[in-house]
């Protein structure tokens, strides 16, 4: 009976160290309407699946909030950061109404991550509570996925994807074109920036997965 009782608080641990992306930040406004709701706090444990783009069957967002170009876009966590690895926003172009698109194609492009300082060896993002990054200004105008991921590489060999996509409409922008990327497809399983054990040896460089940032 003791050790029944003893991993009931570990279960509990385990279960709780899990999060979830669900507020949007645009502009000066926050929204849980316009984030598809993921389902639970469970990872994505596949860089290959479908699941990748924006969680797994995440619940239908009822709102898409506009934010200008040039202004301030990211995620409020529902916990802090609390397992070591990076983050990263993307924006994925809708080809239409963005309610209706499920984030397939080569519509997305990073525009924010974060990676790692050295000596000694930490991920930036450790602890936080929220993520945020500037729409670039030059980012047409139109409706996006904003999508935020962060990367768990607690346990060597198995990642994990903490993500979540909200719906925002980007006004005023410009005309800029950045390379873009489909989502799955934008990261090989075999990423260095992903099968790294972070803790023997302990790192001394770290790229993030996925491309470079456009920065307008």
């Amino acid at each position: 009976m003791k050790s029944i009782l003893f991993l009931v608080p570990v279960l509990f641990q385990t279960c709780s160290a899990h999060y979830i992306w669900n507020t949007l930040i645009a502009g000066s406004t926050t929204s849980t309407a316009a984030v598809r709701q993921p389902i639970n706090n469970s990872p994505v444990t596949s860089v290959s699946s479908n699941d990748v783009r924006c969680n797994i069957s995440p619940g239908a967002a009822s709102q898409t909030v506009p934010v200008s170009a040039g202004s301030t876009i990211g995620f409020k966590l529902d916990n802090t950061v609390y397992h070591a690895g990076p983050a990263a926003i993307y924006l994925g172009k809708a080809p239409g109404s963005v309610a209706s698109w499920d984030g397939s194609g080569a519509n997305w492009f990073k525009i924010a991550e974060w990676s790692a300082n050295f000596n000694p060896f930490k991920f930036t993002d450790e602890g936080a509570s929220q993520l945020t990054t500037t729409i670039p200004s030059s980012v047409p105008a139109g409706e996006y996925l904003v999508r935020i991921e962060q990367i768990g590489l607690h346990v060597a060999g198995a990642p994990q994807w903490y993500i979540s996509c909200a719906q925002i409409q980007i006004t005023g922008g410009g005309g800029a074109n950045p390379p873009k990327v489909s989502i799955p497809g934008y990261v090989s399983p075999s990423d260095p920036g992903l099968t790294v054990n972070i803790y023997n040896p302990v790192p001394t460089s770290y790229t993030v997965p996925g491309p470079r940032p456009f920065r307008g």
